[in-house]
């Protein structure tokens, strides 16, 4: 049985969730049915005098089954699904008997519905445990009372800021928030406090059960709540140009609620929930974001019949920016870190990147000074190569040339065992060129990460012509070791991130060139759903990296006697660097000046530089360039066999350059713009404005077929 149903001889029940052949609880029937069973027999057994709910898996309940509501098409379904979990959630809290959730691990979603509808929570301290409502992160709301529980627990300003963020609380934080009113040092501290709440607490109800109900902070109409209502949908849809529906239907869900009673808040909850349920953007993001994303951690891309492996050491060449950041997230995760550079100074530096990111985690208490000092302890900075030897893992992080890359590879090759493996971290330089320089090409493979490491989730793994099955499996299990998001692509320029996103930011510059105003591309980029601006990004990669890994692609295919196409836009970014001297952020100006202490604005000497055009296009003609031209990228990519699965190839443009999560990925905007709809619209826009807009030749057969990516 999913519910195991034990009372002791105090007549207090504990209720074991446990599915059978499931790492996780998750709430389908197989859950639900026996659950509601059980509440059916305390009900009906006047000698129960308390209920502790708890699980038998390591965390609590992960949430519900979303592939189940994913499949659903129909409003009537959605709508009768939620209100059948909110009825047996309303059953609980209403028994006559104190219910208490005993939290031994994570309780997401609707796990934390679930707890929300107990009289009492209490919590195992674990680092590990998370609680929140993360829903929206789906395109969803919480659909299990959520919007109506936790407002009428913590206040309407407090709820609404974790459920339009999604945020995930660690045990501490949740009992500051007052969503969890007690913490626990184990099982057997937790089971005892429960019980001892269930007896001191006979009849316990609902705060909203009570006729003395008081909103904290209070209601929709208090005063107190009403520069917030004022002010949080146009922030909300500033922030997010109406492309997630969730983030508004959460604010009518706890406004509404905030006027009526309980029960209606519920009903009026389900609704909004099917609004958001059978949203295109709720199928985009489950699609890409549940299970694809789910597929890639669970080794869809690593080959077949290889054991597991793990590093325990790893040495990294450059203490800059990005080897720093390797050096955090391998620390992290366990890991002894050698950390070379040509000076000490400047491998120190690299170490003491890591101690600035874990002050700041001892500032938000997820850190401690023991925990601090014990990864510092892992770093071991040095210039000297010998200290690589007992490495089993290389990551050159150097400069962004092919010489001093090869150099360093034939230094740390002759120290290293014959069977460690050296990786690149190049964003750019194909691996297979790089690896011309290894005596064991086979050993060789890129790591491409993206700044900053600490934040950024994903690691591209480019295969070379030579890298064996065995070097990518392993160099697979070191990114899910470090705990980040592996996605494996085939050798080329660019690989497939760079590649993609550049056309991303040279569009932007294309535009600009045709007289299109700045201010209108930006918030194009903006309003497509991207995290920034193209001109605005472009600045932080570096205009001058850009011209660079330009002049450097153009020797290289005249060295290989290749013709070389170039972009419409390279004329440009050659304009702004050399003849503007506008080279990116770092420089303090690029499409933007960066004054000290202020906002960065527009450069206004850009209208100077690139007229603007007597016509502006229409804004909806700016944000299908800049999109079009990802997707359309990302589809060659797919046809060269550059990237191998549609998972990767979302996964990768979400996050890899933050392509706006609200489509699922530059494939998945393919599909849900409809491919033959696609491939007109880019035959329109290459006639208009460019060949390179027209359709990749895997988009036209699709077409043709009628199918898309799967």
């Amino acid at each position: 049985m999913s519910v195991n149903f034990q009372k002791d001889g105090d007549n207090i029940v504990t209720l074991t969730l446990d599915m059978p052949g499931r790492s996780m609880n998750v709430l389908n029937e197989a859950l639900t049915a026996p659950f509601m069973e059980a509440i059916a027999a305390i009900e009906a057994d006047p000698a129960i005098a308390g209920v502790i709910i708890t699980s038998g898996k390591a965390d609590f309940v992960a949430g519900a089954d979303i592939e189940k509501l994913f499949q659903i098409t129909e409003a009537q379904t959605a709508f009768d699904l939620v209100q059948q979990f909110k009825g047996f959630l309303r059953r609980l809290e209403l028994c006559g008997r104190p219910v208490v959730a005993a939290l031994n691990g994570t309780a997401l979603g609707g796990g934390l519905e679930l707890a929300l509808a107990c009289h009492h929570r209490i919590a195992i301290n674990n680092p590990k445990a998370k609680f929140g409502l993360p829903e929206v992160k789906l395109g969803l709301l919480p659909g299990g009372g959520g919007t109506q529980r936790l407002p009428r627990m913590i206040g309407i300003q407090g709820a609404l800021q974790l459920m339009l963020e999604g945020k995930e609380l660690r045990a501490e934080e949740a009992l500051q928030q007052g969503i969890i009113q007690e913490l626990a040092s184990d099982r057997e501290d937790l089971l005892a406090k429960a019980k001892a709440w269930c007896l001191a607490n006979p009849k316990a109800k609902q705060p909203w059960d009570d006729k003395k109900f008081r909103w904290p902070g209070g209601d929709s109409r208090s005063p107190g709540n009403g520069q917030l209502w004022a002010i949080a949908p146009s922030m909300a849809s500033a922030k997010t140009h109406g492309n997630y529906p969730a983030a508004t239907n959460i604010m009518s869900c706890v406004f509404e609620g905030g006027i009526v009673d309980f029960d209606t808040g519920c009903e009026i909850e389900s609704r909004y929930f099917v609004n958001c349920a059978l949203s295109p953007v709720a199928k985009n993001m489950i699609g890409t974001l549940w299970f694809q994303l789910n597929a890639i951690n669970k080794g869809k891309s690593r080959p077949e019949g290889i054991a597991p492996s793990k590093v325990s050491k790893v040495g990294i060449l450059g203490a800059g920016m990005m080897g720093a950041g390797i050096a955090y997230a391998s620390a992290k995760a366990g890991i002894q870190v050698v950390l070379l550079d040509n000076s000490l100074e400047t491998a120190e530096n690299g170490k003491d990147y890591s101690s600035k990111l874990l002050d700041k985690a001892i500032k938000r208490k997820q850190q401690t000074a023991e925990g601090k000092q014990a990864l510092l302890d892992r770093i071991r900075p040095t210039v000297d190569f010998g200290d690589l030897a007992s490495c089993d893992l290389i990551i050159e992080a150097v400069f962004e040339d092919r010489e001093v890359k090869a150099t360093v590879t034939r230094k740390t090759e002759a120290l290293i065992s014959a069977d460690a493996v050296f990786a690149s971290n190049t964003s750019t330089l194909p691996i297979t060129g790089l690896a011309q320089a290894s005596v064991r090409p086979e050993n060789f493979i890129g790591l491409h990460f993206f700044s900053p490491v600490d934040k950024m989730p994903l690691v591209e793994i480019i295969v070379g012509r030579q890298t064996s099955q065995q070097t990518l499996a392993r160099g697979f299990d070191y990114v899910q070791q470090i705990k980040k998001t592996p996605i494996v692509v085939h050798d080329s320029r660019g690989f497939y991130t760079s590649r993609v996103f550049g056309t991303y930011v040279m569009e932007g510059l294309k535009l600009l060139m045709e007289g299109q105003h700045p201010r209108a591309i930006e918030m194009a980029g903006l309003q497509a759903g991207m995290p920034v601006g193209p001109l605005a990004v472009h600045d932080e990669v570096s205009l001058s990296l850009s011209l660079h890994i330009l002049q450097q692609t153009r020797k290289d295919f005249a060295e290989a006697g290749k013709p070389f196409a170039g972009h419409p836009a390279d004329a440009g970014l050659e304009k702004m660097v050399t003849q503007l001297d506008r080279k990116g952020k770092k420089a303090g100006k690029g499409f933007y000046d960066y004054p000290e202490n202020e906002s960065k604005h527009l450069w206004p000497g850009l209208q100077q530089a690139f007229p603007l055009a007597a016509t502006q296009l229409p804004q909806k003609d700016l944000i299908e360039r800049l999109m079009f031209v990802q997707a359309n990228e990302a589809a060659k990519c797919y046809e060269e066999q550059v990237v191998l699965t549609v998972a990767d190839a979302n996964i990768g443009s979400i996050f890899g350059w933050g392509f706006a999560p609200f489509q699922g990925g530059a494939l998945q905007y393919i599909n849900a713009y409809g491919v033959a709809n696609f491939v007109r619209r880019a035959n329109q826009l290459s006639e208009q404005f460019g060949s390179y807009f027209a359709p990749a030749a895997i988009l036209v057969k699709m077409a043709e077929q009628g199918k898309h990516f799967e």
